[in-house]
């Protein structure tokens, strides 16, 4: 494990000096057999890194919202710390060990943690390879698709199985965010000017009473959940090749439960502010097809607002507690300006992708899909995976010939024109990835977008059978089970009339994303 510091905020020791001699005794080599001690201090803990193990004691400091003023409360903290991330990174977290006194009156480590009175607590962690940490991996450019997506199914399992806490969350919750944010946010008129923050207030103030009922639908119907609280790329890493969730919230369970899309919403408002957007955006639609979330994205653009409001407000309490001027300033206000963008989206519309198999429709509607409606972009309705679905199949699974019936088709085609009017109606745009080989399909699409009053246009993407055929021949670990006969059989098909705008894709891929995008601007 490494560590890294956490951004400061305001506080105060409430027993100065009455870690010295812990902290000495944890730094000291002798400790740990000789070897070499790394020492990494945070606002509200110090790491010790030896070896192979991080021990981390937590600070004799109360802050507004966390109390480690007491051994007894860095105990209990501890425990907590444990119990909560061993939920996603049992093979992190190790234990709680104890310091204790000798009979020599000297200071020792105990694993043992019900052996008596303790000086302090510490929790030992498995220690890990800065690089190993998703921030760094982007400053990089090392987060690839692939992972990102199987980081997406991590946190949507996570959340499937967290607790359900009907108690907490909803309008009530997402409020007292808010009031907090603005009291501090306007405590430093120097920096977040008076009229971008009452622009933000009015905007947020206005998505809460429009939102307050579905916020309290999800809370009473198990959206709320005991999360993660704090879930942006410097506390995921990748761990044993797999993307591990860690360091989550402890010091306040308020903070920690709350609605599922807004513990998500952290880790998608850090990609959009880092210039990632289309891995958000590749994040949001794999959280969505593994959860089938579709009706909490009409809060999804308060959720991102809420949490980049949050972080102007740390990176400026940073700023005060002396953090390094360079950079810090503008990063809070680019913070606010993200807060503000969130509740000002781009109108949603409606894009559909159709072709025969191998056409490459896929790469086209994901490659467009970042650019299109609010942040982090469109949502992607992909039939090849909604169909496993609807089977009750895995997405790489084959499904037999009877999972292409025309029932099963008529009932994929009503599936997706419903899901797309549903996520149109939350305010998010949609592009829709399937054959839409008859006109009857395209004219289906078509009429969601006018149903709701929107904008849609088709694209329709066409290349040579050759290249068709060897596209789906040399497809792995795909959801599409077209083959190289389905597409040669697809060449007889009559397609009727085709209005939407249409691209030959048997070109250089990202010549023919910008003809795409250049259609849709």
């Amino acid at each position: 494990m490494t560590a890294h510091p956490a951004e400061p905020s305001p506080g105060r020791c409430s027993g100065p000096g009455q870690q010295e001699e812990a902290i000495a005794f944890l730094g000291d080599p002798r400790t740990h057999g000789g070897r070499a001690v790394e020492r990494i201090d945070t606002h509200a803990a110090l790491v010790f890194l030896v070896g192979e193990r991080a021990l981390k004691l937590k600070r004799a400091v109360r802050y507004p919202y966390l109390d480690y003023s007491t051994v007894e409360k860095r105990h209990a903290a501890c425990r907590a710390e444990l119990a909560v991330n061993r939920r996603t990174a049992p093979a992190l977290y190790r234990g709680v060990v104890a310091i204790r006194r000798g009979d020599d009156g000297r200071l020792r480590l105990d694993e043992d943690e019900s052996a008596g009175e303790a000086v302090d607590w510490l929790v030992s962690m498995a220690r890990f390879p800065d690089e190993a940490l998703f921030d760094r991996m982007a400053e990089r450019q090392a987060l690839t698709p692939d992972l990102m997506r199987r980081l997406a199914e991590r946190i949507a399992a996570f959340h499937r199985e967290a607790a359900r806490r009907p108690d907490g969350g909803g309008a009530a919750a997402m409020r007292a965010v808010a009031a907090g944010n603005f009291e501090d946010l306007r405590a430093t008129p120097d920096l977040f000017p008076a009229a971008a923050v009452a622009r933000l207030a009015e905007r947020t103030g206005d998505a809460l009473d429009r939102l307050a009922p579905l916020l309290e639908e999800r809370r009473r119907t198990g959206f709320v959940r005991h999360g993660h609280g704090d879930l942006h790329l410097r506390n995921i890493v990748l761990l044993d090749g797999e993307p591990t969730l860690f360091d989550a919230i402890e010091f306040d369970e308020a903070l920690a439960v709350a609605d599922v899309l807004y513990d998500l919403a952290f880790l998608l408002m850090d990609l959009d502010h880092r210039g990632l957007r289309p891995l958000g955006n590749l994040v949001l639609n794999r959280y969505l097809e593994e959860t089938g979330d579709y009706a909490g994205l009409a809060a999804l653009p308060l959720f991102l607002s809420l949490r980049a409001a949050v972080r102007a407000k740390v990176s400026a309490a940073a700023l005060r507690l002396g953090g390094k001027a360079e950079g810090l300033a503008d990063e809070a206000r680019r913070y606010l300006d993200q807060a503000l963008a969130a509740l000002e989206p781009a109108p949603a519309r409606l894009v559909a992708v159709g072709g025969l198999s191998g056409s490459g429709k896929t790469r086209l509607a994901l490659g467009i899909a970042p650019g299109l409606g609010p942040a982090p972009g469109a949502v992607v309705l992909r039939s090849d995976v909604l169909r496993k679905r609807l089977c009750g199949a895995a997405d790489t699974d084959r499904l037999p010939s009877g999972g292409y019936a025309p029932a099963v088709t008529e009932r994929v085609y009503a599936e997706l024109c419903r899901r797309a009017a549903a996520v149109l109606g939350a305010g998010q745009a949609v592009v829709v990835d399937a054959v839409s080989a008859r006109p009857d399909e395209r004219r289906r699409i078509e009429a969601v977008a006018a149903a709701a009053g929107l904008r849609f246009d088709g694209i329709w993407m066409e290349a040579p059978l050759s290249e068709r055929m060897e596209r789906v021949t040399n497809r792995r670990n795909d959801a599409s089970d077209a083959t190289a006969d389905v597409a040669e059989r697809q060449e007889s098909y009559d397609l009727g009339t085709i209005g939407w705008t249409r691209l030959d894709s048997g070109r250089v891929a990202s010549d023919v994303l910008d003809d795409a995008r250049a259609s849709l601007a």
